[in-house]
C-alpha cells in the first residue's frame, strides 16, 4: 500500500514536524474530517453524514450518538479509522490526477 503525501501547499502546516509519518497521517485525519465534518465542525456527532459513516460501519453500536459515544467509538476503532483515512486520501489523490488528467486532454483537443 503507498502512503500519499499531503499536497505541498499543505506542508506548511506541518513544516515544524519534518517528514513525521504520524505528523502525515495526523494531516490526513484532520483534512479528511474537516471535508466530512462541514457545517459540523464542532460537533461532528451530530453530522448526518458522519452518523450514517459511523452507523454504517458499526451498526447498532453508533445508534443515538453522542459526544461522548462518538470519541469512545473514535478512540475505540482509531486503527480501522486510519485505514479508512488512508484510502479515503488515496481515492481523493487519485480523482485529482484524473480529473488535471481530463482537463489538459480538453485543452489539447481544443488547440
Amino acid at each position: 500500500m503507498t502512503i500519499s503525501r499531503p499536497r505541498p501547499e499543505a506542508r506548511v502546516l506541518t513544516k515544524g514536524l519534518g517528514d513525521s509519518p504520524i505528523a502525515d497521517e495526523m494531516f490526513k485525519a484532520l483534512q479528511y474530517y474537516w471535508n466530512a465534518a462541514r457545517g459540523y465542525r464542532f460537533n461532528p456527532w451530530k453530522s448526518p453524514y458522519i452518523r450514517w459513516r459511523f452507523e454504517t460501519f458499526l451498526g447498532k453500536e453508533a445508534a443515538n450518538l453522542t459526544a461522548r459515544k462518538f470519541f469512545r467509538l473514535a478512540w475505540k476503532y482509531r486503527d480501522h479509522m486510519e485505514r479508512f483515512v488512508d484510502w479515503a486520501a488515496e481515492r481523493q489523490l487519485f480523482q485529482r490526477r484524473h480529473h488535471a488528467g481530463d482537463h489538459a486532454h480538453i485543452l489539447n483537443y481544443n488547440l
